[in-house]
This record gives C-alpha cells, structure tokens and sequence, in this order.
C-alpha cells in the first residue's frame, strides 16, 4: 500500500500548503537539543545496516513493541540485526495513532525514498533496499545531517566529558555546528552512594581539582564550564523531576557534602533536595556570567521497573511522566536568581500536560528589557512530541505568552534518522495558523503570518542561541 504521507500531509487546506511550502519547507534546522552521540559525526560513521542507524538505542519504539509481547531479544536482545527489523517491521501497523507511526513513514520516506507503508510484507524488501543505500557515501552520518539541513546540533554532555570527538569535528571543514551542552546532573546526585563518589572522582581527575568539600566541587565545575566554553558550549541542560525549595537545612550542607565523601551516607537523602537546589544555584550564577543558555527538563518519573532497570540499565523505556508539584519550586528559584540580576536566558519544558499552562504563565514573569523571550516555554517533550502534545503547546503559549517569539522545535534524539520531526512541527504550525486565517481568527495577510512561521522554525533560534555573529535577518522587534 503507498504511503499517505503526500507532499501536502497534516496540511488540510490550500493556505496551510502555501504557508509550509512558501516559508517553512525549506530552512535550515537547529536542533539545540539531543543526544546524538558526537564520537559518530567526528568518524563520519557508516552503517551496515538499517537497524543499527535506526532501531538501536530508540526507547520510544522499544516500549511500544514490549506493549505488544515481543519478546526483548528481538528489542533488546540476542537476535540478529535483521530479526530486530523484520519484528518492528510487523509490529508497525499496530502503532496507528501514535507519533511512532507517522516518524516512521516520514524518516523511510525522507531518508530511503520508499513510499510504500511499511509491514512484515515487504520487511525483507525494505530491510535489504536500505541496506543497499547504507553502503553508499550519501548515507554516512555526516551526509545524513546534511541531508535534512541541518545548521547546528547540540549534544548532551557530561561535565567530565573530554570533548575529545568536539574538538576533532571542530577543527574540521565540516559545515554543520556539533557543540557540546553542559549536562551535569551527576554531579547532584549526593543520595547516590558509591557511583555518585566514583563520579566526583572522574570529574576530579578531568577538572584537576581534588574535591574535598563543596567549594572545591564548585571549583570543578566551574573549571569545566570554562574547558565547554572553549570548545563552542554555550548551553546548559539539566534533567530534573522537580526544582526543590529552600529549606533551613541548606546551612549544614557542606558538613554532610564531606560525610558523603567519607562514605557516610546516613543523612544523604534527607538533604539531597537542598544539596541539588544549591548547586544548581550556583551554576546558574556561572551560566549568567559565561552568557550561556540554561535549560530544565523538568517533570520525568524515572527507571518505574526496579527488575528491568538491574537488566537493561537507565534511558531504556521505562520513564513515565511525573505528578510534581512544580510551580512554586521553579518560580522560588528563578526570583531568586532575578533578585540579584543573575537570570540567564531560561527554556522551561514540562513533561505533564497538566503543567501547560503553569509554565508558559511562569515565562512571562522573568522576560528582560532587549533580550526578545528571554525566558521560554519550551516545546513539547519526550511523551509530548506528538501532535496532540506539540498542538497544546502551541496553543498554550499562544494564550497565555506570544507564539511569535517561540524558538520551535527540537529532536531529543539518538538517531540521525530523526530530524523528521522538525518537518512534523513545521506541518502542524503552519495548519494551526492557516486554520485560524480561514475561521477568520487571524488576517489573511500570508507574507506577515509566513514570517511569523519562519522565525518559529529557525529565525528565533538562530538569534536566541549565543552561537553565532551573524547579523539578525528575522525575529527583530
């Protein structure tokens, strides 16, 4: 059967075509936030097959495939690299209505030119016609970025991290931006045990500061922010289920900060919350200073199966979303970096739909004189990229903040395959906003509102991220 993804697809009428093929098809894209893995780009890595470039390390068709019984050797497992296809092969019929759907097609579409839906009929075709183009010089993971026009990626990295594969993409002549973001959740983790000072040891060593107490691990901190800034960072992320609030315990922290060092985790967890607020203060003051981005995936409910997780270990499909308190945690923590005039540029993103419109709300508390969406509602995220989570996002800010200063789309990927959703982000806005001219919500007047839709999908990132010195084309008050 041929695939319903047309050139025209989720664009239901005659002005949301234009607006997508006049002004948003074709920009570049900065994907500002994933995890594709910085060691393949510097290799310029080619890929014997299709399920290693696609199937391996995607959690999200993984637990689709546990839903259906499959057993985890064709995941996860033992078998061959062409069992795992043809078995996702046949499960996808069975993932309609879900996102996995839709990237599916569009990434085989995109990527290999098929055209034809994919099932456990033509697996065997599919799976060997992939195979064939993967041995090809367009098909490396360099010429995939190219591909799908790529202009920048930010990856996701370890304050220990030595960027060793960074610095090699960055003296190369390669045009697409690899820039490392500074990830340093570990380094919070004070209720951690024995990985979390085995931890403070690798970030020892790397930073060459022998940490002793919670000066000396600010020290080294700080000291890789500056070795990440030299190499292009110029992005923080941190993976947080909630921001704590203060409390009068924060005064004993150093004391039990070199208990933990000792070995004596007694009293660990009952200060790991003031133990991660006041580190993460005190990066946030270093982000300011270094100019950089800060941003705070806030909301995830981690690693639910204890059995799978001694099994298949953590980022394997067993995430869920979280019901924090979030709003008086996050809107503490950001007034007190506004009280001393300390709040660097901020991307907030919710994984609870229920939080939608508490944070877009928190944005336009902490915006900023000549910095245009200073603080940011962040896209739809993890089990909110679809076109549900992506459609409520949209519209949430576009109530509550301004929609036009939104900076768009990212992956959150592992695979280069994926870049597919900035199109599925691109068609949906420009539905949106076309269904709104013709319900009469929005004046016709195409060239302002397909401005609108090109500094969204690039223009407004382009100028947010401190990545570059090009002059502003868009996105200017």
């Amino acid at each position: 059967m041929k695939n319903f993804i047309t050139d025209n697809f989720l664009l239901q009428t005659e002005v949301a075509q234009r607006l997508y093929h006049d002004y948003a098809k074709n920009l570049p894209i900065i994907d500002y936030h994933n995890h594709l893995p910085p060691k393949s780009i510097a290799e310029d890595e080619a890929y014997e097959n299709i399920t290693q470039l696609w199937l391996a390390g995607d959690h999200y068709k993984w637990r689709a495939m546990r839903v259906l019984g499959i057993e985890e050797k064709y995941i996860t497992g033992s078998a061959s690299d062409e069992e795992k296809f043809l078995t996702w092969a046949a499960a996808v019929p069975y993932t309609m209505r879900n996102p996995l759907y839709h990237w599916t097609h569009l990434e085989l579409k995109n990527s290999f030119g098929i055209t034809d839906l994919l099932s456990e009929k033509n697996a065997k075709a599919v799976y060997h016609h992939c195979n064939s183009l993967l041995q090809g010089p367009e098909f490396t993971s360099r010429r995939l970025l190219e591909k799908y026009n790529v202009e920048m990626v930010g990856t996701t990295d370890d304050p220990a991290d030595n960027l060793y594969y960074h610095k090699e993409i960055k003296y190369t002549d390669f045009n697409v931006k690899v820039l490392p973001s500074f990830r340093p959740d570990k380094a919070f983790n004070l209720a951690g045990g024995n990985a979390f000072r085995a931890y403070l040891q690798q970030l020892s060593e790397a930073s060459g500061v022998t940490i002793l107490n919670i000066d000396t691990l600010l020290e080294a901190l700080q000291n890789r922010m500056e070795y990440f800034h030299e190499i292009g960072c110029r992005i923080s992320d941190h993976g947080l289920s909630y921001i704590p609030l203060p409390t009068k315990k924060a005064s004993n922290l150093d004391n039990i900060f070199v208990k933990v060092l000792a070995g004596d985790d007694q009293e660990a967890t009952a200060h790991q919350d003031d133990f991660t607020r006041f580190i993460l203060m005190e990066l946030c003051r270093m982000y300011h200073q270094k100019g950089w981005v800060q941003q705070f995936h806030l909301g995830p409910l981690r690693d639910n199966n204890s059995r799978k997780l001694q099994l298949f270990g953590p980022n394997t499909g067993f995430d869920s979303i979280g019901d924090f308190n979030q709003a008086l945690g996050l809107t503490t923590f950001l007034d007190d970096l506004e009280k001393t005039d300390q709040l660097a540029k901020t991307i907030l993103y919710n994984l609870n739909p229920s939080d939608n419109a508490v944070f877009a709300a928190m944005t336009g508390n902490f915006q900023s004189e000549k910095v245009k969406g200073k603080v940011q509602f962040g896209s739809g995220w993890w089990f909110m990229d679809q076109l549900d989570g992506m459609r409520d996002q949209i519209n949430t800010l576009s109530n509550i903040g301004l929609i036009s200063c939104f900076i768009g789309m990212l992956t959150d990927s592992r695979s280069f395959l994926s870049f597919s959703r900035h199109e599925y982000f691109r068609r949906l806005l420009c539905d949106i906003l076309a269904n709104d001219i013709n319900q009469g919500l929005l004046p016709a007047d195409i060239p302002w509102i397909g401005k609108l839709v090109q500094d969204i999908c690039y223009y407004n990132a382009k100028n947010y991220f401190p990545i570059s010195q090009n002059t502003p084309i868009h996105a200017t008050v």
